[in-house]
């Protein structure tokens, strides 16, 4: 029996991310969910069209300082994501994850899900930057897309 659309995306979060191999990156469960959309409700997107998610987005906001430690590598992602205050004013936002099935790719799915998600955030937040932790050439490349559409600097950590 060919696997779901949800269990094709945890497959592919398994292989690009390796996130049981790297105590440092963040394990998205419901948990972690939870916490995310009391940060903001638009933190965590899905797309799909009837049989299942098609694409995931995972965003971060948070503040310009926690930012600042994360790319200088003084704290890492579980700690981003820890240390992320809840009901203060955010400046950034990480751009945390971006999942899409592969014969859905190039279509602007992972685009229009994430642009829409920073306007809606942009409404109560005085957003000044994105940042990321890219773990491949098209999630580059995806980042430095949307900072370019959106008018906002891009920072990366190495």
């Amino acid at each position: 029996m060919p696997l779901s659309n949800f269990e094709r995306l945890i497959q592919l979060a398994d292989e690009v991310f390796s996130v049981k191999n790297d105590p440092d990156q963040l394990d998205v469960n419901q948990e972690i969910i939870e916490h995310l959309q009391r940060i903001h409700p638009d933190t965590v997107s899905e797309y799909e069209e009837g049989n299942g998610p098609l694409a995931w987005v995972l965003l971060i906001p948070t503040t310009e300082l926690l930012m600042n430690r994360f790319l200088k590598k003084e704290i890492c992602e579980k700690e981003l994501f820890s240390l992320t205050p809840i009901g203060v004013s955010y400046e950034a936002i990480y751009l945390c994850s971006a999942l899409i099935l592969e014969e859905y790719r190039r279509k602007g799915i992972v685009k229009n899900l994430t642009m829409h998600a920073i306007d809606q955030i942009q409404k109560e937040h005085p957003i000044k930057c994105l940042f990321v932790w890219a773990f491949s050439k098209e999630g580059e490349a995806c980042a430095a897309n949307l900072s370019q559409n959106l008018s906002l600097p891009l920072y990366k950590r190495q």
